[in-house]
Order: structure tokens, then sequence, then C-alpha cells
């Protein structure tokens, strides 16, 4: 006589459908409060749920539904450590995902290691995290050797004479100044460049910013995140530093998209140059359209790189599953290796190359826009690259003054 499994007889309901069986675990390590950069940790986990309620809609992964458990790491390595800790051997999620921030990235994947379970990278940009070369660990999203490389590209292409950039005292952005202080040499050597460290945890940089008013250089680049990053941005303009007729302002983190970017920075962001992971006039798959339209549907507002970042992380884990027909972590892992995946943004398949693009997408489109006016939303944004195109420098706008 057949009987029905113990663990099937419960019924789990998830968007709709009833899932006669218990829910596949993902772990979602983020920043939920700070000081850690709580508004990439919102929009990572509205990518998540966007694509989380997707996948149950139609039916789950292995006639079993999606269930994210969430840990709020404050963007500090030790919250992140604890995290992953408790998410592998408390909640036993098949997978970790929802990085952003490197320097927790960094601390988590040594606990993803040692377990031996999948670690989804979704917007950790050190290559420090790559060059570990741990099987477990997948980076669908952005790295600083990509960015500092667009970057130095664009300085050569302005024939900019005098660079100043400020990083953030992290992995992240003491990584990025000093790559981009490489490439800079490679690309343009007649550029002088050089960085200064902030903390990410202060209020006022007027001390660094006042330096610049009686040499300003051409460009100041910021390699900060929020909130640092707009306190930074208003600084600079408030004493007349940048951007202004002689000083362009140049964004390298991927701040303009953010939702709350315009009401933090206001006229600061006019006129700045931002390099990006997205944009809408980027041609993206069908479902990187869907996930965009549900997002604008849930958040009146247009989506950002992150959205798209957090969608591809949980796809790559569902069909990972699907293709392995198992939630075994190591079978997970063999089938991430390998397998070619078309989410969001794209289709790839993971390096297998050693250094910064170990298991990492390493094609990853970006562009170069101009912000032309304050509160201008990125759609209505001036595109100055398109992806796989050269820099237009015909196309910038310079400030009036």
């Amino acid at each position: 006589m057949f009987r029905i499994p113990l663990v099937a007889s419960v019924a789990v309901f998830a968007a709709g459908v009833v899932f006669a069986a218990e829910p596949i675990k993902v772990g979602i390590s983020i920043a939920q409060s700070p000081p850690g950069s709580v508004v990439q940790g919102t929009q990572v986990k509205d990518g998540l749920e966007i694509v989380k309620d997707i996948v149950n809609k139609q039916g789950g992964v292995l006639g079993r539904p999606i269930e994210l458990v969430y840990e709020d790491n404050q963007g500090i390595p030790e919250k992140g450590r604890a995290a992953s800790e408790k998410l592998i051997t408390k909640d036993k999620v098949v997978a970790i995902t929802g990085g952003h921030q490197s320097s927790v990235c960094l601390a988590e994947i040594e606990v993803a290691h040692r377990y031996g379970v999948p670690y989804v990278n979704t917007n950790c940009w050190s290559d420090d995290v790559r060059t570990k070369h741990y099987p477990e660990v997948f980076n669908p999203g952005n790295y600083n050797t990509r960015v500092s490389m667009a970057m130095a590209e664009t300085i050569a292409a302005m024939k900019l004479k005098n660079v100043v950039a400020f990083a953030e005292n992290t992995d992240y952005g003491i990584g990025q100044a000093k790559l981009l202080d490489k490439f800079i040499k490679e690309k343009s050597p007649g550029t002088k460049f050089r960085y200064e460290t902030l903390d990410r945890a202060s209020k006022d940089f007027t001390p660094a910013v006042l330096a610049l008013r009686a040499n300003p250089p051409d460009m100041v680049i910021n390699i900060m995140l929020p909130p640092a990053a707009y306190i930074l941005m208003n600084q600079l303009y408030e004493q007349g530093v940048a951007p202004t007729a002689k000083t362009w302002s140049y964004d390298g983190a991927g701040l303009a998209d953010y939702p709350d970017f315009w009401q933090n920075v206001k006229d600061a962001g006019k006129d700045m140059i931002c390099f990006a992971l997205y944009h809408p006039k980027m041609n993206i798959p069908p479902l990187g359209k869907q996930v965009a339209e549900e997002y604008t549907k849930r958040a009146k507002a247009e989506p950002n790189r992150l959205i798209f970042q957090a969608a591809d992380s949980l796809l790559l884990i569902v069909d990972a599953i699907k293709q392995a027909k198992s939630t075994d972590p190591k079978a997970i892992e063999a089938a991430l290796r390998t397998m070619n995946f078309t989410g969001t943004r794209g289709t790839f398949k993971f390096s297998q190359e050693p250094g910064y693009t170990y298991q990492q997408w390493v094609d990853i489109p970006y562009v170069n826009y101009q912000l032309t006016a304050v509160n201008q939303p990125i759609s209505q944004s001036h595109l100055i690259q398109g992806p796989g195109q050269p820099l237009d420098v015909s196309k910038l706008q310079k400030p009036a003054k």
C-alpha cells in the first residue's frame, strides 16, 4: 500500500499555490540596519522577493516552494559570519545569496567554504572574493577590475590631466582605488592620479574636500556607498569643488539609480557622470523585462541594477537545483559550475580561469551616462556609452560654472 511520506503531508501555501512538500530554504544575508548600506539591502530583497514569487507561482522547484530565510548582517563582517553560520547550521539552507558589501562577503565565504555550501555573490565587487578560488563561490555580479578598467578608459578618452578619487575604508573601496591607479597608469599615463581613503562611518568630509579648493582637479571620483557617498557629494558641491565647469564628478560606485539618490543629493547630482550596470535603453532578455515590470508595479519606480542582480542570484540557484534534480549542496555547486544560464541581464557561463575571473560572469555589460537635471529618471539620462561601445566624449555636457 502506497503511503504519503510524512514530510509531504504538510500543505505549504505560497503565491496562491498549495505545495504538499516542505520548502527549499535559501539563506539571505543582507544589511537591514546601519552601519550597512540599508538601501542596497532593500533593493536586493526586492529583487529576490519578485523571483521567489514568480518561481512559486509556477509550481516551485522539484514540486517544492522556495523559502527565503533572512539574516541582518548590518554591513559588519562579524555579523555576516554569524549570519552565515546560523543559516547553514540551524536553518539548514541549501545555498546562501544576497551579499552586497565586499568586506561582509569575504567573511561569509569563509563559512560557506568550511561547510561546502554554495554561495552566490550578488554585489560584492572586491576581486579578493574571486581570487580565494573557493569552489562554492559564484559571481554573477560586478567586480572591481571591470569597473576600474572602464573608469580608466573613460579618463583616457576624456584626456584628463589631474584626477582625485575618494574611497571608503573597506576592502571594496581601497581595492577599487588601487586598481584604478594601476589601470590609469596603463591606459592614461599622462594623467596624474591620487586617492584618499575616508571613513565610511564619518558624517563630515570637509577637511578632505577643502584641500581641493585651491587647486581643483579635472575630475573627482566617488568610490563610496551610501550614506557616506551622499554626504561626500553634498560637501563637494557645497564647497564649489565638483561638479563645476573645471571639475567633473564621476560616480564609480553605481549610486545614481538608488531609489533614495535624488532625495539625498539634489543639486549635487546634476551633471555627474555615472558608471552603471543598467540603463533602460540596454537590451535585456524577456525575463528581465518581466522582473522590471513587476518591480515597477510594486514599487512605483524604475528598477535599478540591484533588482536584476538579486533576481539572477536566486534564479541561478533555482536553475541549478532543477538541473541537478537535487537540493544537495554539492550537486547544486556542480550544476552552477557547468551550466549555461540565461537570466534577467543576459546569457553567460561562469569562467573557470584562475584569478579575479574565477567563477565570474566576465563580460558583464556596463554603460556610462550623465545626469543633466535634478530628479532626472535614469531613463531620461544622457547615455554616452552603451554596452560594448566606445565612450562618445562629444555627448558630455559641462556644467555652466
